[in-house]
């Protein structure tokens, strides 16, 4: 698919396969997600401009490349779910601003429905803006498509936005594609599709219940 990245190594399988697992428990779940979520944060990273700046080892100076600090770096996590990656996204980038996002999922339209939103900012310079959208499940891609909306009419490129899922429907997959073609979604894995109540299979089961036991 286009602009889809199928992040598939065996790190990410092996903990693909844990988090899918009926039997594991709530900290086996989160454990697994979170192995999952850095290596995925570390491909989406690769966008990042580099700049050079001086720097002294012991042994002598010299140019080395570095993410250029001139550019604000946002992750912005769907609530609850998408708060598994906060954690890890600190670690990587703790240059990174957190810009929650709450909404969820009517459970007879699909259609979201809004309670939280942390990104009523100004976006001065918006190219210089880098965001990566965090939620672990991409079903009908409904609740994404709004996160998306919100950075896009801040004038923030399309090609600076990345939306990062651990599991990804092919329905919520062309409903990005067919609102915004050129944003990028990297996923450890492209499920079948949709059950009748909107659940991706084999997909995992309902994600913010199974990473914080509810």
């Amino acid at each position: 698919m286009k602009n889809v990245r199928v992040i598939d190594s065996p790190v990410v399988l092996m903990n693909l396969c844990t988090m899918r697992d009926k039997n594991t428990d709530s900290q086996g779940v989160r454990i697994a997600t979170r192995k999952i979520t850095r290596c995925l944060l570390y491909e989406a990273s690769k966008n990042l401009p580099l700049v050079e700046r001086d720097v002294t080892t012991p042994l002598t100076t010299f140019k080395a490349k570095t993410v250029d600090p001139d550019i604000n770096l946002i992750i912005s996590p769907i609530l609850r779910a998408g708060l598994i990656f906060t954690d890890e996204a600190i670690d990587i980038l703790p240059q990174a601003c957190i810009r929650h996002i709450g909404m969820y999922r009517d459970e007879e339209t699909l259609k979201p429905v809004w309670y939280y939103n942390k990104v009523p900012m100004d976006a001065p310079n918006p190219e210089k803006f880098y965001v990566y959208i965090t939620d672990p499940m991409l079903a009908t891609g409904n609740s994404l498509l709004e996160a998306i909306r919100l950075y896009t009419d801040k004038g923030i490129p399309i090609e600076n936005i990345k939306c990062i899922c651990i599991i990804a429907a092919p329905q919520g997959i062309e409903n990005i594609h067919k609102n915004f073609p050129e944003v990028e979604i990297i996923t450890a894995s492209v499920d079948e599709g949709l059950n009748e109540k909107g659940y991706i299979v084999p997909g995992m089961g309902d994600a913010g219940d199974r990473i914080f036991n509810t």
